[in-house]
């Protein structure tokens, strides 16, 4: 494991204490974040927006701009009466952030800017399971690389790595504690990938973790949800926790494991060492085998990334009526399950998101109603509280690079010190 120093955590940063260098990395986090909100937004209208003086916004921006996260552009309101401000934005060819996926049947890379736009994007078929890590990270961090190198030729510099992990990860650390779709345990991810790139900041985090955090920065809802639960799926069901806009992680870094929360506790076996968990009724090769299908028959009639999922989709939208009912039986579970967790939180909705997405229509009428009949509050409807995410099955790769990114909207300044220590992969060096 590394230093801690290079386990630099990509979330939304810790309270600073009340010194005048904390207040002035504070207000430089306030100036990035308007614009970044709001822009193209001139410096009058940033005073406006954040409560500082001008003349305390000019200089933070000053500093904003010799740091390459904002620029000038021309004046913001042409043809007005008195002198125009410049108008500042994001700037397009500064820090970027890198995201990962291992998923059980594919790899994906993407980088981000400061923007969230996606600039860089590549996806390969890989069968992961029980397959040895060495030569996944080998393979995933050629893909970085690539990607690196892509966003590096759009004037980017990536500054930070992102892996999202169908598993368990210890909190603040690298540690894949047990992935069991992948059939690693105890597994080390970090140090391997900080050594493929060297200079390149690595966290890991569980995908539906990240799954949850693009949700709340980059869902398209309006207002955007401060407290929600986020369920998604690969082979397994995973969940998150979104409490007044921010990740409830539990003392391990194992909260949200939706999964194995028994629906029938006399069910079948799991190999978590539970009887009658919900992914033994809603995962994915559950569902398949309630379909009459093997996931071998299903792989080969719909090969690639996602393959079989989207078999399900196609099959249930022809109307066969197996699928279907497969389909409804997993809902049914799945509002069982999720009734336990919004009596006992009590948010205010309910996501449906990662690889389930395609399947919402045929989930969420069972999910829906039996959510409804288990809520403690008979006056609050089991469909309002149910949405379905826009991002779908990318979600966790949108979140794993948009946490970089957002770890520099929230300390501009801290970005400034790792950029002096060397951090960050440029093209040239892929």
């Amino acid at each position: 494991m590394s230093g801690s120093g290079e386990r630099r955590r990509i979330q939304v940063a810790a309270p600073l204490p009340n010194t005048q260098q904390a207040m002035r990395r504070r207000n430089l986090s306030l100036v990035l974040h308007a614009v970044a909100a709001h822009g193209p937004l001139s410096r009058a209208s940033v005073a406006a927006r954040v409560g500082l003086t001008r003349a305390a916004v000019s200089t933070l921006v000053d500093e904003l701009i010799r740091d390459g996260l904002l620029v000038e552009l021309g004046p913001s309101r042409p043809g007005t009466v008195g002198r125009p401000g410049s108008a500042l934005q994001l700037n397009e060819r500064g820090p970027a952030g890198l995201g990962a996926e291992i998923g059980v049947d594919h790899l994906a890379v993407c980088a981000v800017d400061l923007a969230g736009r996606v600039r860089a994007r590549t996806e390969v078929a890989s069968a992961n399971r029980d397959r040895s890590p060495a030569p996944v990270l080998a393979q995933l961090s050629a893909l970085v690389g690539e990607v690196a190198a892509e966003a590096g030729r759009d004037g980017l510099r990536p500054v930070g790595l992102a892996v999202a992990v169908p598993g368990l990860v210890a909190r603040d650390a690298s540690l894949v504690v047990r992935a069991p779709n992948l059939g690693w345990e105890g597994v080390d991810i970090g140090p391997g990938l900080r050594a493929a790139l060297p200079g390149l900041p690595v966290v890991v985090d569980n995908e539906a973790n990240l799954g949850a955090l693009a949700e709340l920065w980059r869902g398209g809802h309006d207002p955007a949800p401060r407290d929600f639960v986020h369920v998604s799926a690969e082979i397994g069901i995973g969940a998150a926790v979104v409490l007044d806009g921010r990740l409830l992680r539990g003392t391990h870094g194992f909260a949200g494991e939706l999964g194995h929360v028994p629906v029938r506790p006399e069910g079948p076996a799991c190999a978590c060492g539970g009887r009658g968990c919900l992914e033994q009724y809603a995962g994915e090769e559950a569902v398949l085998r309630a379909s009459g299908l093997s996931p071998e028959q299903a792989a080969a009639e719909h090969p690639g990334p996602g393959g079989r999922i989207a078999l399900l989709a196609v099959r249930a939208a022809g109307g066969d009526r197996q699928v279907r009912r497969a389909l409804r039986g997993a809902g049914s579970a799945l509002g069982i399950a999720l009734a336990g967790a919004v009596n006992l939180l009590d948010p205010e909705r309910v996501v449906l998101g990662g690889a389930l997405t395609p399947l919402a229509p045929w989930l969420l009428p069972a999910l829906e109603r039996e959510l409804g009949r288990r809520l403690a509050d008979p006056a609050r409807p089991g469909g309002g509280a149910v949405t379905v995410s826009r991002l779908g099955p990318d979600g966790p790769l949108l979140g794993a690079a948009s946490s970089v990114v957002q770890a520099v909207l929230d300390d501009p300044a801290g970005f400034r010190d790792l950029a002096g220590a060397g951090a960050g992969l440029r093209g040239s060096d892929a």
